[in-house]
């Protein structure tokens, strides 16, 4: 049995998984925990992470480094994602993350990891729970994060996969700017995903589709949504089964809400108020395309994902 710490650090969310992962590779949750600091806050505007944004950021990685201490964690792995691929100033995140796990008597460096690298993690971190409840591939891994979406296809092993710079808050700041978002900036922001979305089929075959698998919160509070769930109940949302048409009527119904609407929401996160609208709207495109080439799909949404992927191979 080996406990590590994994934390995932993208661009509207920073989270930390400590488990203990046993010699079959079983993985068992001490600590999941998740803040929503918009790490990536007008990168694709600037081209740098804003010095708050940073700070914020930190300070929670600081924490997080105080409590894999407390939890005797062994190995450490932290990923960097959308945010600090993308900023000119992103060995100054590093840095920080570095001198706050030495504080903690850690030596780790944040690995800032390609697209493809990130879609290979969401894989291994989704397919396992899928496998071991008899859910059917080929499956298509979607994991819809703040400045990117990873598309994975797959059985037992990635067949096809690729990073699109489509995600809740890149487009949230490009395109969705009204509340609610009007007809001409959904038309734009629909635009830009599907010219995405036609790079990604360029390596990965939509055919044949018979799982397509949702991670992130995006796609988890859609769930939430198209549940009817009145407040966020992890349970009820891991590997629950809803048809396609079932998310993108959820999908279209948060799209057109005001931020004030979402906010009443029980189930909704506060720091994904003002971005879900976008995340719904790439999640309704996605399985439009996805419907265009495999019709009977079904989709499956996991609370396990590229987190999960990255304990796993800390514990490898």
């Amino acid at each position: 049995m080996t406990r590590v710490g994994a934390v995932d650090c993208g661009t509207n969310s920073i989270r930390l998984l400590v488990a203990d992962v046993d010699n079959s590779g079983a993985l068992t949750d001490v600590v999941r925990r998740t803040e929503v600091v918009r790490l990536g806050y007008g990168v694709d505007r600037t081209g740098v992470i804003d010095p708050v944004a940073m700070e914020r950021t930190l300070a929670q990685t600081r924490e997080y480094a105080v409590q894999c201490r407390e939890h005797s964690v062994e190995r450490v792995r932290f990923v960097a994602t959308s945010a600090s691929r993308d900023a000119r100033n992103a060995g100054e995140f590093v840095a920080g993350v570095e001198k706050a796990f030495a504080a903690a008597g850690f030596d780790v460096s944040p690995e800032v990891v390609s697209g493809d690298v990130e879609a290979n993690l969401s894989f291994t971190g989704a397919t396992g729970d899928l496998v071991a409840a008899n859910v059917a591939g080929p499956y298509l891994v979607v994991d819809l994060g703040g400045g990117s979406t990873e598309l994975v296809r797959g059985t037992t092993s990635v067949e096809g996969a690729r990073s699109v710079d489509v995600g809740c808050v890149r487009i949230s700041e490009r395109h969705l700017r009204s509340d609610p978002p009007t007809a001409d900036e959904i038309a734009a922001a629909t635009r830009d995903i599907a010219s995405a979305l036609d790079r990604a089929q360029e390596v990965v075959d939509l055919d044949g589709i018979v799982t397509v698998v949702g991670l992130a919160g995006s796609i988890t509070t859609i769930t939430a949504h198209a549940l009817g769930l009145t407040a966020y109940d992890p349970r009820r949302i891991h590997l629950a089964e809803l048809s396609p048409a079932a998310h993108r009527e959820a999908s279209q119904s948060l799209l057109h809400m005001t931020t004030a609407d979402r906010a009443a929401l029980g189930f909704m996160h506060p720091g994904r108020v003002d971005v879900i609208g976008a995340g719904a709207l790439v999640w309704h495109e996605v399985l439009g395309r996805v419907l265009e080439h495999s019709p009977r799909a079904q989709v499956v949404t996991s609370e396990h994902d590229i987190l999960d992927g990255i304990a796993l191979s800390c514990a490898s």
